[in-house]
C-alpha cells in the first residue's frame, strides 16, 4: 500500500470477530437431550483422529460459555462466529422427530448474552455434524429426497427459533469438506471410501458427488424456505461458506495455468458447485467438472436449477492459502493437478503451518470477486505449538506475521482494489478439536491448557484486536 492510504480505514459497518464450530468447541456430547452426531463415535475409532482424542470434553464450552463470552466481550469483538449442534436442536435430526427444548434454551440463552454485550451472532447451521440417526436411518447426505427434507426443517426450526435476534445466516461449512474428506477420501466422519484400510463400505468414485449434489440442494432449498418465510419479517441476510484456497500457475507455461484454473474449479466449484458463479450463481456445473466426471456428476432438474440459482446473498469465504499448481497430477478431488509450495527456483511459497497443507502467503488472498465477501475462516497453525510451554505458546510470531500480512492485503483489496469484503473472521477463537488432528493442531488465538480448561490470548488476539481498533472507522455497533 502506499503512504497515503496508511491513513484510510476500513468503513464503520466492517464486521469483525472470530469464529468456532459447536463439535470443536462444545464437549458436553451427552447431557441434556443431545443426540449423536456423525463425529461422536466416529472420534473414537482407533486411528481416526492423530491422538486418538474425541470430542466428548473438547474446550468445555457447553459449560463454560459464560466465561467465553465474557472474554469476547474483554476483546472488543463485534461479531462471533458459531455453529448450532443440529443433534443438540433435534437429537434424532429428522422431519418427524421431536425437538430439543433444552437445546433451543441454550442456544437462545447464548444468543441473547451476545447482544447483551454488543456482540453480533454469525450463525453456522450446518458444520459437519450431522445427527447420528439420520446417517443409520438413510444414509445422511446420500438419499437427496430425505436429507433435503430433513434440513430444510432443522433451518426453519432454527430461523424460527432464533431468526428474531439472528440477522447472519451461514446454511452450510464448506461442502468440498463434507464430501471429498467424509466420502472420497475417508479421513472425516462418516469415513466412506473406496479403500477398504479405511472403511468396510464406501465408493470414492461416486459418492463424493452425489454428497455434494445433495448438500447444494439443502442449502438452495433452506434459502428459499427463508425468503419466502422469514425474511421480510426478520430482515436477515442468508448465505453458505466455502472453502478455496487460491491457486497460481507453478510457472508462465500454458499448461500450469490452465491446471491452476482446474484447480479452482473443484476445488470452489464442485460441491458448492458454483465456481464462485456457477450453479447457485450461473445455473451449472464449470465445463472441465461436466468432462472430468461425465455421467457421474449430478444432474439438477429444472426446477432444482431454478432454486439453487442465485441462492446465495454473499460469498462465505474460507481461505487460508494459497498453492502452486502443475499438470499432471493424479488426484481427481485436485482436479488432476499437483499442488506444491515450492517455486521453480526451490524457495518456499512462505512460511510452513504445522500442517503440511498451508503455508503463510498473504498475496494470495488479494483477488477480486463478484459477490459481497464475508471472510468466515482465516488462520495459521504455528509449528509444534502444541509441544511449546505455555509461555512459549503464546508468543506465536508466526501466527502474528500470518495476520499482518492477511489484514495488509485485505485493506488493500477493499480500499485500493474495490472489492466487497464486509466482514473477517479469523479461526479461531479458542484452540480447538481440529477434527482428523485431534487436539494436535492448534489454530486458537487463544491459548486453552486441556488439563485445566483455561483460557490465555496469544500474542495474535492482541496485534488483531489492536489492528481492528486502529484500522476500522469508529462507530455504533450493528443493531
Amino acid at each position: 500500500m502506499t503512504s497515503t492510504d496508511v491513513t484510510k480505514k476500513l468503513p464503520k459497518d466492517f464486521i469483525w470477530g472470530f469464529a468456532t464450530a459447536s463439535f470443536q468447541i462444545e464437549g458436553s456430547t451427552n447431557v441434556d437431550g443431545r443426540g449423536k452426531s456423525i463425529w461422536d463415535d466416529f472420534s473414537k475409532q482407533p486411528g481416526k483422529t492423530m491422538d486418538g482424542r474425541d470430542g466428548d470434553v473438547a474446550t468445555d464450552s457447553y459449560r463454560l460459555w459464560k466465561e467465553d463470552i465474557a472474554l469476547l466481550a474483554q476483546y472488543g469483538v463485534k461479531s462471533y462466529r458459531f455453529s448450532l449442534s443440529w443433534s443438540r436442536i433435534i437429537p434424532l435430526g429428522g422431519l418427524d422427530d421431536p425437538i430439543n427444548p433444552q437445546g433451543i434454551a441454550f442456544y437462545s440463552n447464548f444468543i441473547d448474552t451476545l447482544l447483551e454485550n454488543d456482540i453480533i451472532p454469525f450463525v453456522t447451521l450446518y458444520h459437519w455434524d450431522l445427527p447420528q440417526a439420520l446417517h443409520d436411518r438413510y444414509g445422511g447426505w446420500l438419499n437427496k429426497d430425505k436429507i433435503v427434507q430433513d434440513y430444510v426443517r432443522y433451518a426453519k426450526v432454527c430461523f424460527e427459533a432464533f431468526g428474531d435476534r439472528v440477522k447472519h445466516w451461514l446454511t452450510i461449512n464448506e461442502p468440498w469438506c463434507i464430501s471429498i474428506l467424509g466420502y472420497g477420501r475417508g479421513i472425516f466422519a462418516p469415513g466412506r471410501s473406496s479403500d477398504r484400510t479405511k472403511s468396510p463400505e464406501g465408493d470414492s468414485s461416486t459418492e463424493p458427488w452425489i454428497v455434494g449434489h445433495n448438500v447444494i440442494l439443502s442449502h438452495a432449498y433452506a434459502v428459499k424456505l427463508y425468503r419466502e418465510e422469514f425474511k421480510a419479517a426478520q430482515g436477515g441476510q442468508i448465505g453458505i461458506t466455502l472453502n478455496g484456497d487460491w491457486s497460481m500457475p507453478y510457472d508462465d507455461s500454458p499448461q500450469n495455468v490452465e491446471a491452476a484454473q482446474h484447480a479452482l474449479d473443484v476445488a470452489i466449484a464442485i460441491h458448492q458447485c458454483f465456481i464462485l458463479q456457477d450453479p447457485i450463481y450461473l445455473g451449472h456445473y464449470p465445463d472441465y467438472i461436466k468432462q472430468m466426471l461425465r455421467d457421474r456428476l449430478p444432474v439438477f432438474t429444472l426446477e432444482e436449477l431454478a432454486v439453487v440459482k442465485g441462492s446465495s446473498d454473499f460469498y462465505g469465504m474460507n481461505t487460508y492459502t494459497t498453492n502452486l499448481c502443475r499438470a499432471g497430477g493424479n488426484d481427481e478431488f485436485q482436479g488432476f493437478v499437483e499442488y506444491t509450495f515450492s517455486r521453480p527456483d526451490g524457495s518456499q511459497l512462505g512460511t510452513q503451518a504445522h500442517c503440511a497443507w498451508l503455508q503463510d502467503y498473504p498475496e494470495g488472498f488479494r483477488y477480486r470477486y463478484n459477490l459481497p465477501i464475508y471472510v468466515t475462516e482465516n488462520g495459521f497453525a504455528v509449528k509444534d505449538e502444541h509441544m511449546k510451554p505455555i509461555e512459549e505458546a503464546l508468543q506465536d510470531n508466526d501466527r502474528v506475521n500470518y495476520f499482518k500480512g492477511i489484514t495488509n492485503s485485505l485493506k488493500g483489496a477493499v480500499l485500493e482494489d474495490g472489492i466487497d469484503v464486509r466482514a473477517y473472521f479469523p479461526w479461531s477463537f479458542v484452540d480447538n478439536f481440529e477434527w482428523a488432528d485431534g487436539y494436535i493442531t492448534r489454530f486458537g488465538v487463544t491459548y486453552v491448557d486441556y488439563k485445566t480448561q483455561k483460557r490465555y490470548p496469544k500474542e495474535s488476539a492482541k496485534f488483531f484486536i489492536k489492528w481492528c481498533g486502529e484500522n476500522i472507522e469508529a462507530g455504533e455497533k450493528e443493531a
